[in-house]
C-alpha cells in the first residue's frame, strides 16, 4: 500500500510540473506575442550587479531602443549599435569594457533568450507599486552553462517584462529593472546607422 501510495505523489507532482512547465511557457509566448507586434521599444533600464565573494557591487542604469533584430544600446559609458548585420561597440579612449558583454543579456536576445537550452516552472507571484508581478523560473539545460537560474518577472496585465534576475554558479546576481517602457515612438531613421566620423571625432574609440 505504501509503495502505491508514493507512486500516486510522485506520479501527481510529476503531473503539477508539467502543468506548471506549460503554463510558464504559455505566458512567456504571450509576451513574446505581444512584444513583437511593437514597431519599436525603448526601455529605460536600472543594472544591478553583485558579487559578495569578490566584495564587487556595481549599481547604474541604460537604455536601449530596439526595432526587430536593431538595437542601439547605450550603458556603463558603453554605446553598441547594431544595423542588423553588424554590432559597433564605441567607448571612450580610456574605458575598460572588459566582461561588460558577459553581464548581461544581448538586446538582441531579450525576448527569445528563453526559447532554447531552458527548462520552465512557475514560480511566486509578487506586488510591485499595484502591480501583479507573476515570476517563471528558467533553468538551463546544458551543464556547462555558468547561470544557475534566471528568474523573469512579468507584468500579468500588460504582459510586459518587469525585471530579470539572473543568478551565476558562482552565486554572483545581476538584476535588470525596467523603469521605463514605451512603443511605437517616432524614429529618425538613423538610429541604428554607425556614423564612424561622427564618433572619431568625438574622441571615441571604435571596435567593430
Amino acid at each position: 500500500m505504501r509503495r502505491i501510495f508514493l507512486f500516486v505523489v510522485a506520479l501527481v507532482a510529476s503531473f503539477t510540473q508539467a502543468q506548471n512547465a506549460t503554463k510558464a511557457k504559455a505566458l512567456l509566448d504571450e509576451v513574446y506575442k505581444k512584444v513583437t507586434s511593437y514597431n519599436n521599444i525603448y526601455i529605460d533600464f536600472r543594472y544591478s550587479f553583485e558579487n559578495a565573494k569578490e566584495r564587487i557591487k556595481q549599481d547604474t542604469r541604460g537604455d536601449v531602443t530596439l526595432s526587430g533584430q536593431k538595437y542601439l544600446l547605450n550603458y556603463m559609458g558603453v554605446t553598441k549599435i547594431f544595423d542588423g548585420k553588424k554590432i559597433y561597440t564605441i567607448v571612450p579612449e580610456n574605458e575598460d569594457t572588459e566582461n561588460k558583454d558577459d553581464q548581461m543579456i544581448k538586446p538582441s536576445e531579450m525576448l527569445t533568450f528563453y526559447k532554447k537550452d531552458f527548462s520552465y516552472k512557475w514560480d511566486i507571484v509578487q506586488p510591485v507599486k499595484g502591480r501583479k508581478i507573476q515570476y517563471i523560473e528558467l533553468k538551463p539545460t546544458k551543464p556547462a552553462s555558468d547561470i544557475k537560474l534566471i528568474l523573469l518577472g512579468i507584468d500579468t496585465t500588460t504582459k510586459h517584462i518587469y525585471n530579470l534576475i539572473q543568478v551565476g554558479k558562482n552565486e554572483a546576481k545581476t538584476t535588470i529593472t525596467i523603469n521605463e517602457f514605451k512603443t511605437n515612438q517616432p524614429l529618425s531613421g538613423n538610429e541604428f546607422i554607425f556614423n564612424e566620423s561622427k564618433y572619431k571625432k568625438l574622441g571615441y574609440y571604435i571596435n567593430k
